[in-house]
């Protein structure tokens, strides 16, 4: 018998957001470690905000709700909010209720905006990684590091002479005319062809931290900032993360913070693996004054003049079968930015200046270790 295509314009519902979320379902597990972390973080958020006043957007419903944007590819804070408003495993997982509310694009963005000033997302990312359960899963003694460029806000023709001024218009000046460009309006063409351009003597006029970069020779160069991530070698979860100005030697400064942190938490003996772009004599030197054994590609190819190159990794390291394992190993780490440049929308940031883009790409490695948990915890991989 076919059934009937009634349709009720509104009813009363005794069923609960938590009651249609599957037993079984992964955000679960994610949202106990999630909730664990934010606990730990109570007292961070308490100076963050006045005691007296309008109440805010709670910062735990706000973290959760940029996990979930980075969950589920969500393009914008606005599409976000749009999706809150009618999907049940979302405000679950925020906590929001059925009958709730939900925030308005622009009073979000401002909420956020306050969390920068704590630099909580390096403290949610240290809270995750904490927690008994997912710290039994990482190694404390062997770690790999590796950075990518990650796109900025900002176009080729907003990167001028830094003797320009702009116009004060827009924000976003026209093409000058040494630069060939012709035309009028806010897209005007412009052609930099013979001529050199550096970061030197170059800025953005729309993204001043942005810096022209390019990953490797032959490849085109762009306007990007530099994401660096150092991950443990058992279960490939990231365990510290940073973002900086792009430049030529950005990955090894980047990676000797983050051992300096490290080291705040350990004095025990560490292995570092990494690709050939670490093979650097000083980088060496640097990493065995830390007591950091260096697991690091050689980089003994042929130059321009054709003489080899002489590499910094010598026998004394690589003779060791622990070596051959992090070379097998490290490799594992470009799952952790091919990740945060498609599912976590990282390929171009959304963001302007460093603060907030190196706070946005922190939160996303902390979002990968989440999605990576439960089949981890479970026994999976």
């Amino acid at each position: 018998m076919r059934g009937a295509d009634g349709q009720t314009a509104a009813l009363f519902s005794y069923v609960s957001c938590e009651a249609r979320v599957p037993a079984d379902h992964p955000l679960r597990l994610i949202r106990a470690v999630v909730d664990e972390a934010l606990e730990a973080l109570s007292g961070e958020f308490e100076g963050l905000y006045a005691r007296v006043g309008r109440p805010s957007i709670a910062p735990e419903k706000l973290l959760r709700a940029l996990l979930l944007q980075a969950f589920y590819s969500v393009r914008s804070e606005r599409a976000l909010m749009e999706q809150l408003d009618y999907n049940l495993l979302f405000r679950w997982f925020v906590g929001l209720s059925m009958d709730a509310p939900v925030w308005d694009a622009s009073t979000f963005s401002k909420n956020r905006a306050r969390l920068l000033a704590g630099d909580v997302a390096q403290r949610f990312l240290a809270a995750v990684v904490a927690q008994p359960r997912v710290a039994a899963l990482m190694s404390s003694e062997h770690f790999s590091v590796d950075g990518t460029l990650i796109g900025a806000w900002a176009s080729q023709k907003s990167f001028r002479p830094k003797a320009e001024s702009d116009d004060g218009g827009d924000g976003t000046p026209p093409p000058s005319p040494a630069a060939g460009g012709g035309g009028s309006g806010r897209n005007a063409d412009a052609d930099w062809r013979g001529q050199k351009r550096s970061n030197e003597t170059h800025a953005s006029t729309t993204d001043p931290d942005a810096r022209l970069a390019r990953k490797a020779d032959g490849q085109s160069s762009l306007m990007a900032y530099a994401g660096h991530v150092l991950m443990e070698n058992r279960s490939g979860l990231v365990r510290l993360a940073l973002a900086t100005r792009a430049s030529g030697t950005a990955e090894r400064e980047a990676a000797l913070a983050m051992l300096d942190r490290l080291r705040a938490t350990t004095r025990r003996r560490l292995t570092l693996g990494a690709d050939r772009g670490y093979d650097v004599g000083a980088f060496i030197a640097d990493l065995r004054q830390r007591r950091v054994t260096p697991h690091i590609a050689r980089d003994d190819h042929l130059t321009k003049t054709g003489k080899r190159r002489r590499s910094s990794i010598d026998a004394r390291t690589t003779r060791h079968p622990g070596y051959g394992v992090s070379q097998r190993v490290r490799k594992r780490i470009e799952e952790v930015f091919g990740w945060l440049k498609t599912t976590a929308t990282l390929r171009q940031t959304r963001h302007r200046g460093l603060p907030r883009v190196a706070w946005t790409f922190t939160l996303a490695t902390a979002a990968y270790n989440l999605v990576r948990l439960p089949g981890l915890l479970r026994g999976g991989t």
